[in-house]
């Protein structure tokens, strides 16, 4: 296990981990105001720092977990359909009873990390992972 109580540990990962999350936004067209919500709230400030130099700051344990269960969606969107709809996915209404006709990326922006625990459990769940 890692240890995200040892800033140079969060340090170590937090550029490439600041990478995959902006690749992800991108791919699922998400508008840096949901961005920053998925991070947990981050201002625009340190935000855009972020976004410009992905290396320059060590992310907190939350907004590395946050990032983490982002991956394992991602993942698992891509396992479970083909890459137009793994994109599109979280944008799009949804009729399962937890996203109440809502969007998985609305359910996951307002409901914090657990929602996006609740989302990634979903999908490991379709796909049939442990």
């Amino acid at each position: 296990l890692v240890d995200f109580s040892s800033k140079e540990e969060r340090r170590r990962l937090s550029s490439s981990a600041l990478k995959a999350f902006f690749n992800i936004m991108a791919h699922w067209h998400v508008r840096d105001e949901d961005a920053r919500q998925l991070l947990g709230g981050v201002t625009n400030g340190p935000y855009y720092e972020m976004k410009r130099n992905p290396g320059k700051r060590a992310l907190t344990q939350d907004e590395l977990v946050r990032v983490s269960y982002l991956v394992r969606i991602f993942k698992a969107l891509n396992i479970l359909h083909g890459r137009k709809l793994a994109d599109e996915w979280v944008r799009l209404p949804n009729t399962n009873p937890i996203f109440k006709g809502s969007t998985p990326l609305a359910y996951m922006t307002k409901g914090g990390l657990p929602a996006l625990q609740t989302v990634r459990r979903l999908l490991d769940a379709r796909r049939g992972a442990a």
